[in-house]
């Protein structure tokens, strides 16, 4: 058998992490159209490393952390298959099997609760988890303007569902997790606010009368517009979580590649949000990492170039995900966000965020002497 097609160049020795964060990367990110090969661009062309069981294990864990195993996944079996590597190519499509089904299980159950949420008159839109397809996140997260009674009374009505514990974050973001039998993703649902402390009520607003049909799976489901969809991932990776999956980098570059993103409609959609900073930085970073891999960044406006405070060069890989740094850069975009608030007297979301540091630092105390942040976060 020939060394099979996935060959990395010998100048790249990284731990195992971030050595599948290399493989899965290339796989994930073909040059650009404009750009010079993926082996000009980076030193070595399309490949995998002859992986071993265990190697190939932590892939498909890192890829399943970072929602993007389908994808990454069918492209390399396409990879072992040119190489008649067999036995990984086996490994390849049971892989693919077990998690199509697990996706296949949670969209059924996904569009079954959206049409209760039509047949009861209530709006229902598919936030985030749509977003990676034909790849699928570790939970299932619905934006509604609904009332959270007749949203509860639903849910337990029609699918058996059962509150899980909501932590301090959840309470103030406005957002109620629900554990439905036979489904094993919990399905989140935020209600009437948007953000990390529930700040967002512009954007939160506009959703629904915003949001557009998509077809996915043979099913009928209402998504974000395409601004709203990234500032809803904005305010997950550059205010909340501070790291990005390789999903987000992934979806964002088809977005933008599309043609579907208004960059005009963006900034002023985000200016209206007080985080049109927040959303320059975040797109600039998904351009940068995607011209390491391919050669070729996002043909971005001047304008969001201008106003983003930093790009891929900050970023860092760790504990599964890459960083974005807290201090100072993620603080800064906090400081503006707030900042903005006051200025247009929204006093009410300007002291929700402000609780914001407290819920971290408790959170961060929380984790240093239980060993988790659960009840706050």
């Amino acid at each position: 058998m020939k060394e099979n097609a996935l060959n990395m160049s010998t100048s790249i020795d990284l731990p195992r992490p971030s050595r599948s964060l290399v493989i899965l990367s290339r796989l994930l990110f073909s040059p650009g159209p404009n750009a010079p090969s993926a082996s000009t661009a980076t030193g070595f062309d399309l490949s995998l490393p002859p992986l071993n069981r265990e190697e190939f294990d932590d892939l498909v864990t890192l890829g399943d952390l970072n929602h993007v195993v389908v994808r990454a996944l069918d492209i390399a079996f396409g990879v072992l298959c040119d190489a008649r590597d067999t036995m990984r190519a086996e490994w390849v499509s049971a892989a693919l099997a077990t998690e199509r089904a697990r996706i296949e299980n949670a969209v059924s159950h996904l569009h079954a609760i959206c049409t209760a949420f039509e047949e009861e008159g209530l709006d229902a839109t598919v936030i985030k988890s749509l977003d990676h397809w034909p790849d699928l996140g570790s939970d299932l997260d619905m934006y509604t303007n609904a009332d959270p009674e007749k949203v509860i009374a639903l849910m337990a009505k029609r699918f058996q569902a059962e509150l899980a514990p909501r932590s301090w974050g959840d309470r103030l973001a406005c957002k109620w997790n629900f554990v439905i039998p036979g489904l094993p993703e919990a399905v989140e649902i935020h209600m009437g606010r948007l953000g990390q402390t529930g700040e967002q009520t512009a954007l939160a607003a506009r959703i629904a009368a915003r949001a557009r049909a998509i077809r996915v799976a043979g099913r009928n489901f209402r998504v974000p517009h395409a601004s709203d969809r990234l500032l809803i991932s904005t305010l997950q990776r550059m205010y909340r979580h501070f790291y990005f999956r390789l999903c987000d980098i992934v979806d964002t570059t088809e977005l933008a590649e599309s043609g579907a993103l208004d960059y005009q409609d963006l900034r002023a959609s985000a200016e209206a949000s007080g985080i049109w900073e927040g959303a320059a930085t975040y797109m600039k970073i998904v351009s940068d990492y995607g011209r390491q891999y391919r050669g070729a960044g996002l043909d971005l406006p001047r304008f969001v170039l201008d106003e983003a405070r930093f790009g891929g060069d900050q970023i860092y890989f760790a504990r599964d995900f890459l960083r974005v740094p807290i201090m100072p850069q993620s603080a800064r975009l906090y400081g503006t966000q707030l900042g903005g608030l006051l200025r247009r007297r929204e006093l009410h979301s300007s002291a929700r965020l402000g609780l914001l540091p407290w819920l971290a630092t408790a959170a961060a105390v929380g984790q240093k002497i239980t060993g988790s942040d659960k009840g706050i976060w």
